[in-house]
């Protein structure tokens, strides 16, 4: 498993379990063979863990899971288990927003972990139009300096807002944006000006809730309602950038990149972030410990120069998506927008 500091004294593994399937309302088996499919991925060297406030139940299973492991595994070895957790304060809440409140949430998180310091918190505001989304991120700083987090991130800001916050002078570590070889919007700006910033990319999306995996090679384009609004989601991207015929013309060349791989669409898909400018780590959801030799094999993924140009030439075609980080998201009255839920945490903030 490769490894990439993106702190002073700080260490990830390039590919970091998501966690979002673990939550309440997925159909996640939260028993004890959940806290041993977790060892399961820290024995094999993925030893980050990606969760946040707003997953119901995750943050308390990584607090289990992480204390087993170091009796199991013993002090040291547990000290190699990174997690970061996300600040997502509601919608509502954000024209209100104080001090206190943001503190309240983090003690939350430092109970559920079962720990004294969060090691990364990845901020997120849902609308720019409440101005008090700096004034949050000095907060979380003092927080920071205060010995209650290590690092601070962020999440789903878009490239004026990062240079707003190097500006304001905030130790930003990560941006975690969904990136991935449909949604190149990372490419406009964002990880420019992160490179510049010392400001490292975490990627989540990179197989589009799915879409970029065998499962959907050669299939006809679905009709029926989808199970869940990640599949909504990635399929609103795939409609954006050229519809079906494009979708399935790089399925078939990852097909046939991973045939010489020995590898699977899935893997390719996410190695291929891996490769651009100013990523520090792939973000992997795993319901069970059946996908660890798929999500190990990422980080081993060696693609070749005459790979990675037959990928952009599938795409050569493509529709770049409008707007800058999330900022389709961000559209509470458009189609991305409408699917979104913005007031997760229940008014705990």
């Amino acid at each position: 498993m490769q490894r990439q500091t993106i702190a002073p004294g700080y260490e990830i593994s390039r590919v970091i379990r998501g966690n979002w399937q673990m939550a309440d309302g997925h159909g996640q088996n939260r028993s004890r063979e959940a806290i041993d499919d977790l060892i399961a991925y820290a024995d094999a060297g993925i030893t980050t863990f990606d969760c946040a406030d707003i997953y119901t139940g995750v943050e308390e299973l990584i607090g289990q899971f992480r204390r087993r492991y170091a009796m199991l595994r013993g002090q040291e070895a547990g000290a190699r288990i990174h997690v970061h957790t996300k600040f997502v304060p509601d919608l509502d809440i954000l024209p209100r927003i104080a001090k206190a409140d943001v503190e309240r949430v983090i003690d939350r998180s430092l109970r559920r972990l079962e720990t004294e310091r969060l090691d990364l918190v990845q901020f997120h505001w849902w609308d720019y139009a409440q101005p008090r989304w700096l004034d949050t991120l000095h907060w979380l700083d003092e927080l920071r300096a205060a010995g209650k987090i290590r690092n601070i991130g962020a999440t789903n800001f878009d490239t004026g807002h990062l240079r707003a916050i190097l500006d304001a002078g905030i130790p930003l570590r990560s941006m975690q944006v969904q990136y991935s070889l449909l949604d190149r919007r990372p490419e406009k700006a964002m990880a420019g000006i992160a490179g510049a910033g010392g400001v490292s990319l975490l990627c989540y999306g990179t197989v589009a809730g799915g879409f970029l995996s065998d499962r959907w090679l050669g299939k006809a384009e679905p009709r029926d309602a989808f199970e869940n609004r990640s599949l909504i989601k990635y399929k609103l991207i795939i409609d954006d950038i050229g519809g079906w015929d494009l979708f399935q013309s790089l399925l078939g060349v990852l097909r046939y990149i991973a045939d010489g791989h020995g590898a699977d669409i899935a893997t390719v898909a996410s190695a291929a972030m891996l490769s651009r400018s100013q990523v520090a780590a792939v973000i992997v959801g795993a319901r069970d410990r059946s996908h660890l030799p798929a999500n190990l094999a990422i980080s081993g993924l060696s693609l070749s120069s005459h790979d990675l140009a037959a990928i952009e030439r599938a795409m050569s075609c493509a529709r770049p998506l409008d707007g800058d980080i999330y900022t389709l998201e961000r559209d509470r009255t458009g189609r991305h927008g409408a699917i979104m839920k913005y007031n997760l945490n229940k008014g705990a903030a």
